[in-house]
Formats: structure tokens, C-alpha cells, sequence
């Protein structure tokens, strides 16, 4: 059986070499065409004595030792051309990035360490030589930079060239993946795997070809490669994530080695939970994030790869719908940029101030600010974006500024960025602490309110888009409205006619009193629905009103209904300033919207009281409720319905009515808890009566 094995692993190897020295005869006989190949000749050359020394090693011709100083040379080879591609598109005379310059010398110290010590046993064979195990780990951390470096060609190379790279990357890639399995199984085992290292030549034959189509479409290896963060961080991970597993490695052989009759189960156990381990690190927002941060500060003379980063930013605005998604967006992407875990946007709605708007991982930050507050002057004028946590260190920086209370309370905020518009503060964002620690500085306050002024347009346009929309849909509502009435004027016209020539015959006076009788009540409703579509066209005066006989008259509006409200009037002290029939109107919709909506053994609660100098209206139910993502995206859109003969302007118009008396309108709800609006009207104080306003 052993005598097999050696056989088959020597056809492989000898395999291998056939293959490399056919790879050589092709460069040579193309040199006048590949000025740039001595490299990879240099490799295909070492990679054929590689090849035919473990040939004659499998047959017991050569000690062990020289294949593996071979072995070295051939890899220091491939390393040696790979930096080449890197360095081939870089500016004359400007050196490698330092993360590529160090791990260029740590593998020329590497290289020459393992050749000294390969060769010192044939040179020197009375002076001890190296542990195997140490030769081993050497060679491990060899391959692991090599997978590094083929990480680095591919990903640096643009998209349109990595077709003549690719090749090259899987054929020298996986001949180190392979090394990099077989040395650290040795280093793991303390032997090597003879089963393993006999199919070695076979692997190295078989990707031989892969790096002769590359060499064939790239002559001049000169694909434009270059270091960016990405890739700086993706070789960072790779190098500490193969430290890792070496480390790993060696601490499980050892706890085999000196653990006994557990020493097998130890083992086991300890890799999977390493390797489960790195997993999570891997994994992990938190690591990944310091990491990027660590790279920028010692690598790089700016913080950020401001191409990256803006591609990164548009991106997430461009992808997905307009609308409250686009908030969402908006928040999620300035959130990014200093790697917080979540943020919150307000937008400014009319005169009521600024309102939540929408929301990234942060649910429970809430509140509404004045749009004439000292807070929202303060960043209108200074456009600042304001650090909570330097407010609180050093209040002097920020003269008189006192943020709401709101924001003053959560735990977790950090920055507050202002959403300009030209100069309008259209709104503005509040982050988390950042997940990496970032400090803020003026590089991260420059790029976050760049990065603001874009969002700001982007909603800027949504909002105009939106609004474009609403008119179009109410021009044409109001356009119907309009051949509605025309058509009843005409309608009632003809009644009339007919109503006044009726008298004229009296042959059949039943007939015609029944018809006197018809005609006179569809002329009576005809007008009542033709004199409400023109009072709806005018704006009626304020009047000052009590707020318990305004929810008395809505309740009383609902008696149709089985289910009753129940009725809890404020005191008649208790007045606000309103249109009488259209505030009745609103208040009576979200009454008739609770009363559907909840089932007959359910209960609905209508009641008013004071408080915080505001008049409260409390509209509260049981029945099937609402998700966040209705409320914020569909409640109060115009002309959405999920009725099939509702018109989907109910809602919209009662918002619309609050807002219009300077209220605000909240609502509170989640599917199988029911719902709960709650309206804030200013109270009116002088009063009393009906004064017109």
C-alpha cells in the first residue's frame, strides 16, 4: 500500500513538473511579447525543480530537506509576482501602502528564514536545526500571506479587467489553499497527512493551465490594481483571521498532546469552539466597525475613502420607493457614516413644527419641536451639527444652545445633524453612539453635513413630488365636483319645470299628488347635497365653541350604530376655537372609524378633558388596530382607501382640519390592541359664545 502511494505521488509530481517546464517553454518562446515575465518565469521554473525534486524525494532518491527549500524559493516566487501586478499601475517612485510594504517584508523575512533553515542541515549538518513544528507554523503563515496577496490582485482589479486576472488568482490561489490545508494539518497532527502530500502534484498540474490563460490574456500584467480601505480591511481580516487559526491550531495540538485519555475529545472540542469563535467575530458589527476605524487612523492620512463613502450613501437613498421609505433612507444612510447603530428624522409639517418623520433602529425616540423654538433657530443659523456629548463637556462652545428635553433624555444620542435646504432647515437627524467609537472631529462633521445637503434634496423632491401629487388629485376631485354640480342644476331645473306644469293636470289626482309628493323630495334632497358641496368650498369663520357640545353632537351623529360610545364630556368651561360643522365632521369620522372597527363586545370611548394648557379629544378603542407601517405610510394619504366604497380622504381631511385650528393629531395603535387618537387644540380663553373670529 505505502509503495503505491509513493508511486502515484511521484506520476503526480512528475506531473507537475511537465506542466511548468511546457508553462516556461511558453514564455520563452513568447519573451519578445512579455517584457513584464521574468517573474513568472522565475515561478514557473522554480515551480518545475519543485516539482521534479519531490518527484525523486517520493522515491527516496533526495533528502526531504532540499524539496523544501525549492518549495520556499517557488513561493517566494509567486509572492514576488503578485506584488509585482500590484505595483505595475502605481505612479513612479510612489512606495506601496503600509499595510502591503509590511507584509512585504514580513515575507522576505519569512522566505529567507525557512530557505537558511531548510538548507542549514545540508550546509551545516552539526548545528541543530529548526523544530519541524516551526517550520511547519513558517510555511502555514506563508500560504496565508499568499492567499492575502491573490485577495489583493483580484478585488483591486476594476470589474471590466478582472477577466484577464481571474486565472491567474484561482490557479496560485488554490495552490496555496491547498499548502495552507496540508502544513496546517502537519502543524496540527505534528506529521504530514501522506495521503494529502502524495495528490499535491496533481493539484499543481491541474491549475497550471489556469495560470497560462491568464499569462495569455494579460501579457504585460498590467491590470490596474490598486489598495483601497476595502481592501486594506479585507486583508487585515484575512491576516488576523489566519494568526487566529494558527494560534488556535497550536493550542489544540498541544491540549491533545499533554491532555491524556481526553486528550482527542479536548481537542475536538476546543477547535469547534475556536472556529465558532471566529465566527462571530467575523460577524460582528461592533469589531468590524473599530476595525475600519483602527485602519483610517494608522494607515491612511484622511479618515474616510470619500468616493467609496458617497457611492455607499447614494446608493442607499437611491434603492427602494419614494415616501416614508425615502425617510428611512435618509436616517439609515447618515447613520453609516459613523457607523451608528440607528437614528431618528424630523421634518418640519406646516406650522406645526417638526414631527418624527421616520426612523432607523430607534423606535422609541419620540417628540415634537416648535418650529419657532430656540433649538430649531439655533441650527437654522449656525448649521452646525451638534456633538450631545461635547454640549455636555463644554457647554461654552455652544453659547445658549439647550436642546429640547426629549433629546436631552435619551440615553443614546450623540449627534444631532441638520437637514439644509439652501438655507431653510427643512429638518434634522439624531444618532446613536457610534458602534466604533468614532470621535467626532471636523472631518466627520464635514462629510456628515455634505452628506445632509443631499439627503435634504433627495426628500426635498420626494415631498414636492408628493404634494404635485395631492393637487393632481384633488384638481380632479374638485374637476368632478364641479360636473356634479352642473348636472344637479340642470337636474333641478327640470323638476322644477315639471313640478310647475304638473298643476296643470288634474285628471288623475292621486298620480298627481304621488308625483307632487316624489318630485318635491328629490328636489328638497337635491338641494341639501348641492348647497353642502358649495358651503365645502368656502372657508367658514372660527367660532368659539364648547368642546363637550361638539363630542355630544358627534356621539349623537352615531346612533345607527349598536355599539354605543361611551361618553365622557369635559366641563362646559372647556372651549376651543373652531369650525363648528367641520370639526364635528372629523371628530365624528374617527368616531364612526372606532366603532367599525371593533367588534360588538368591544367598547369605544369618546371623551375630552385639559391638560398641559391644551384641550385633549380622546378617541380610543377595542377593536383590531393598526401596524406602524399603515399608520406612517397609508393612514393619512389622500384618496387611499381599504374600503371598497370609501374615497380615502376621511382621515387625511380630519388631520388636515386639526392642523388648520394649530393642533396636532397622534395616533397610538398595533394589530389586536386596538387604537387610540388623541387631537390637541389650543384652548380659547376669551370666548364665549359664538363670536365669529
Amino acid at each position: 500500500m505505502a509503495s503505491m502511494l509513493l508511486l502515484l505521488a511521484g506520476v503526480g509530481y512528475g506531473l507537475a513538473a511537465l506542466a511548468y517546464l511546457s508553462l516556461s517553454a511558453l514564455i520563452v518562446a513568447s519573451w519578445r511579447r512579455r517584457p513584464h515575465g521574468r517573474l513568472l518565469l522565475l515561478a514557473s521554473v522554480l515551480s518545475a525543480g519543485w516539482g521534479t525534486l519531490s518527484l525523486f524525494t517520493a522515491w527516496g532518491l533526495l533528502p526531504i530537506r532540499l524539496e523544501l527549500a525549492v518549495e520556499v524559493m517557488r513561493n517566494g516566487a509567486w509572492l514576488a509576482l503578485l506584488f509585482h501586478i500590484l505595483r505595475l499601475r502605481r505612479p513612479t517612485g510612489t512606495p506601496l501602502p503600509t499595510p502591503l510594504r509590511t507584509v512585504r517584508l514580513a515575507g522576505g523575512l519569512l522566505v529567507g528564514g525557512l530557505l537558511l533553515a531548510g538548507l542549514q542541515p545540508l550546509v551545516l549538518p552539526d548545528l541543530p536545526g529548526l523544530p519541524r513544528s516551526l517550520g511547519n507554523l513558517g510555511l502555514v503563515l506563508l500560504t496565508v500571506m499568499g492567499l492575502v496577496l491573490v485577495e489583493q490582485v483580484y478585488r483591486g482589479a476594476r470589474p471590466e479587467d478582472r477577466w484577464a486576472i481571474k486565472f491567474l488568482c484561482l490557479g496560485v490561489g488554490g495552490l496555496f489553499v491547498y499548502d495552507f490545508y496540508l502544513y496546517a494539518n502537519a502543524t496540527l497532527f505534528g506529521a504530514f497527512d501522506a495521503q494529502v502530500w502524495a495528490a499535491r502534484g496533481y493539484v499543481a498540474a491541474l491549475v497550471a493551465p489556469l495560470i497560462a490563460v491568464s499569462a495569455a490574456r494579460n501579457p504585460d500584467w498590467a491590470a490596474p490594481v490598486g489598495l483601497s480601505r476595502s481592501m486594506a480591511f479585507h486583508t487585515a481580516s484575512l491576516l488576523a483571521a489566519g494568526i487566529y487559526l494558527l494560534v488556535m491550531a497550536g493550542a489544540g495540538y498541544y491540549l491533545r498532546l499533554f491532555g491524556g485519555e481526553w486528550g482527542d475529545v479536548l481537542q475536538s472540542v476546543f477547535v469547534f469552539a475556536a472556529a465558532l469563535l471566529l465566527v462571530l467575530l467575523l460577524f460582528s458589527g461592533t469589531l468590524r466597525a473599530r476595525l475600519r476605524v483602527f485602519l483610517s487612523k494608522h494607515f491612511f492620512s484622511y479618515r474616510y475613502d470619500y468616493r467609496e463613502e458617497w457611492l455607499k450613501f447614494t446608493r442607499t437613498l437611491a434603492v427602494g420607493p419614494s415616501g416614508a421609505q425615502l425617510c428611512e433612507r435618509a436616517a439609515e444612510a447618515l447613520a453609516r457614516l459613523v457607523d451608528s447603530p440607528g437614528g431618528a428624522l424630523w421634518l418640519r409639517e406646516g406650522d406645526v413644527g417638526y414631527q418624527r418623520a421616520s426612523h432607523w433602529n430607534w423606535s422609541d425616540l419620540v417628540g415634537t419641536e416648535p418650529a419657532d423654538s430656540l433649538f430649531v433657530c439655533w441650527l437654522a443659523a449656525r448649521q452646525w451639527v451638534i456633538d450631545l456629548d461635547e454640549l455636555k463637556r463644554r457647554p461654552e462652545l455652544y453659547g445658549d444652545l439647550e436642546p429640547p428635553v426629549w433629546i436631552r433624555s435619551a440615553v443614546d444620542a450623540w449627534l444631532v445633524v441638520p437637514l439644509m435646504l439652501h438655507d431653510e432647515l427643512l429638518g434634522f437627524v439624531v444618532l446613536k453612539h457610534s458602534l466604533a467609537k468614532v470621535v467626532y472631529n471636523w472631518e466627520v462633521g464635514d462629510l456628515l453635513k455634505v452628506a445632509a445637503r443631499q439627503a435634504s434634496s433627495h426628500l426635498a423632491q420626494m415631498r414636492a413630488a408628493n404634494q404635485l401629487i395631492v393637487a393632481r388629485q384633488f384638481e380632479s376631485f374638485n374637476r368632478t365636483t364641479t360636473f356634479v354640480i352642473h348636472d344637479l342644476k340642470n337636474l333641478v331645473a327640470q323638476l322644477s319645470l315639471l313640478l310647475a306644469n304638473a298643476e296643470k293636470h288634474k285628471h288623475n289626482p292621486e298620480f298627481q299628488a304621488d308625483m307632487l309628493d316624489t318630485v318635491a323630495s328629490a328636489v328638497a334632497r337635491m338641494n341639501k347635497v348641492l348647497a353642502q358641496l358649495r358651503r365645502d368650498s368656502d372657508a367658514a369663520p372660527l367660532q368659539s365653541v364648547a368642546l363637550a357640545e361638539l363630542l355630544t353632537e358627534a356621539a349623537a351623529s352615531k346612533q345607527a350604530f349598536k355599539l354605543r360610545p361611551v361618553l365622557e364630556l369635559p366641563p362646559a368651561t372647556l372651549r376651543v376655537r373652531a369650525d363648528r360643522e367641520r370639526l364635528v365632521r372629523a371628530l365624528g369620522h374617527l368616531l364612526q372609524n372606532a366603532l367599525e372597527a371593533t367588534p360588538p363586545d368591544g367598547n369605544v370611548r369618546l371623551r375630552g378633558f385639559e391638560h398641559d394648557g391644551q384641550a385633549i379629544v380622546e378617541v380610543a378603542d377595542t377593536g383590531i388596530g393598526m401596524d406602524d407601517t399603515f399608520i406612517r405610510t397609508r393612514l393619512f394619504q389622500p384618496f387611499d382607501s381599504t374600503k371598497g366604497a370609501g374615497m380615502g380622504i376621511g382621515a387625511y381631511e380630519c388631520r388636515e382640519t386639526v392642523r388648520a385650528l394649530g393642533g396636532t393629531l397622534d395616533v397610538d395603535s398595533a394589530p389586536g390592541r386596538g387604537t387610540r387618537f388623541l387631537i390637541s387644540l389650543p384652548l380659547d380663553h376669551n370666548g364665549i359664545g359664538g363670536h365669529a373670529a
